[in-house]
């Protein structure tokens, strides 16, 4: 068969090494650069974290002495009931401080969206305060707050460790929820919640079936988060904590002194798991509700 002019033109640009496969493009000295410089910034941030993994498994007395591999650490947590205790205050804390976060957070994300206007903005410069407030500000303002409320007011639930501990953690978290709801719902049209209102829905039916439910893959992400930033509020849990209810991160400050053992590691492994276990599950509620990759990345960042 005769071969059109195009046909010829292209065979005799095809390479004869290999059918129809573009040249390889030389690799410049800025990509290598850019390549290099980028593992060297994942290793800055994160070889501490894998140090730290790595001599949770160290069975030698303390921490910075390499004694052998073994799990003798993670043993030690079932027969010291100080960490155990601190654990479970943590994980306590956190979960309710979550719950409030989650609460508070979700309502603020849904006004901000559904009710726009210039209160919008001072609203959100009021939660970037609370934001990129220092933490020592807030433990310094907490302490004297909380004693205001449980000894001067008679308000006894003030006095109670888990109680102090878990407001003091949903501050920072309320603002993190907040951005994520109103991110999530920022973007979508509000006909539904509008057809749902013409159809004769009372309004809370519509905020419970229609609002809420667009809004609860970021409702989800916004508890994780919450709970996960909640685990290591060292600073304010350092200040408003009481005697009989100590944190993990201040008992781990404590024991600084008398020097760090293997099983401070070992619960910090622990801690870093279920950490990336809620991050993960963060991403597959989102991916789940289709979401793209860089839906995800937005919504958990509050963009």
């Amino acid at each position: 068969m005769t071969q059109t002019m195009t046909e010829t033109m292209l065979r005799a640009q095809t390479p004869a090494g290999g059918r129809g496969s573009a040249p390889r493009r030389k690799r410049s000295w800025s990509d290598i650069a850019f390549n290099v410089w980028g593992v060297l910034v994942m290793l800055f941030l994160f070889l501490p974290i894998i140090v730290i993994v790595i001599y949770s498994f160290n069975t030698g007395r303390l921490l910075v002495s390499w004694d052998g591999f073994g799990f003798d650490a993670f043993l030690t947590i079932l027969e010291k009931p100080a960490i155990q205790s601190a654990v479970r205050v943590s994980l306590i804390t956190a979960f309710i401080a979550a719950t409030i976060a989650t609460a508070l957070g979700t309502l603020a994300g849904i006004a901000m969206a559904r009710h726009p206007g210039k209160w919008v903005w001072w609203f959100l410069g009021l939660l970037l305060l609370v934001s990129v407030t220092p933490e020592i500000v807030d433990a310094v303002a907490l302490l004297p707050w909380m004693v205001l409320l449980g000894q001067d007011l008679g308000l006894t639930m003030f006095n109670d460790g888990i109680v102090r501990l878990s407001v003091g953690s949903s501050l920072f978290a309320t603002a993190v929820v907040s951005y994520i709801v109103r991110a999530r719902l920022v973007g979508m049209d509000a006909h539904l919640e509008e057809a749902s209102a013409d159809l004769y829905a009372k309004p809370f039916t519509t905020f419970r079936r229609v609002t809420l439910a667009l809004a609860m893959p970021a409702v989800l992400a916004g508890f994780l988060l919450a709970f996960t930033l909640s685990l290591d509020n060292t600073i304010v849990a350092a200040f408003v904590q009481v005697s009989g209810t100590t944190p993990w991160p201040v008992y781990v400050l404590s024991a600084v002194r008398s020097g760090l053992r293997p099983e401070i590691a070992a619960v910090s492994t622990i801690m870093l798991l279920l950490t990336l276990i809620a991050l993960a599950l963060v991403a597959l509620v989102l991916k789940r509700a289709g979401d793209s990759a860089t839906q995800i990345a937005r919504t958990m960042t509050g963009g």
